[in-house]
């Protein structure tokens, strides 16, 4: 069973992907964290963020592999190096949507995504993978929360992690991803039109988690 989980930044998708992987003994695969991971190699390797050409033939030499943890945690793998906590620095996220905006860069890892998805049951969580990754996953849903909530939501994530952040550069940040995600050409942030659409604004984590789990049994 393939179920997919898309949304904007902030609204939910990982801690409950995880969590409902988790309760129902599946693979978790964080699309997200796998853009963030060649973010980070294209970065490292001072490539210039306008340099398409040179960005591509990053993704095609790089490795990312994914690892759940017993706590239903992710490791994180990038060329075999654990990058967890690094991909999770501000100013990945603020470059993370124009590298994944490239339509060449997006094939590479959709590759990925449908090799690790084809392996067996699993939930990921996107912004496409139920509209391109998978089309034709079992379950679709779509999280989304008001700007303010997500933005206070990715502060406070951040925070715990030890980062030291505005509240206001959170909010630029997001707003900015919603923009690039949502307009861009290629696999756009979207819902597809089999998804549930669940509004996480003012739920729990636990709620959102039984109202997936309730639509999954159905």
């Amino acid at each position: 069973m393939i179920i997919a989980i898309d949304g904007p930044a902030g609204a939910g998708k990982s801690t409950v992907s995880k969590i409902v992987a988790q309760k129902l003994g599946f693979l978790y695969i964080d699309t997200g964290a796998m853009y963030r991971a060649l973010t980070l190699k294209v970065l490292g390797e001072k490539v210039d963020i306008e340099d398409t050409v040179g960005i591509i033939e990053v993704a095609k030499s790089t490795v990312i592999d994914l690892v759940n943890n017993p706590d239903s945690s992710l490791r994180i793998l990038l060329d075999g190096k654990d990058v967890s906590r690094d991909i999770r620095q501000p100013y990945i996220s603020r470059f993370v949507s124009d590298i994944a905006k490239i339509k060449e860069v997006r094939k590479v890892m959709l590759g990925l995504q449908r090799v690790l998805g084809g392996q067996r049951d699993c939930v990921l969580d996107g912004r496409d993978i139920g509209t391109v990754v998978f089309p034709e996953a079992d379950k679709k849903f779509y999280l989304d929360a008001n700007l303010s909530e997500r933005t206070r939501r990715r502060h406070k994530e951040l925070q715990d992690s030890g980062q030291d952040t505005s509240l206001s550069d959170v909010e630029l940040d997001i707003h900015n991803r919603d923009t690039i995600d949502s307009t861009r050409k290629i696999a756009p942030l979207k819902k597809a039109e089999d998804a549930v659409c669940i509004d996480t604004t003012k739920m729990t984590i636990s709620e959102v988690v039984d109202k997936v789990l309730e639509e999954i049994k159905k």
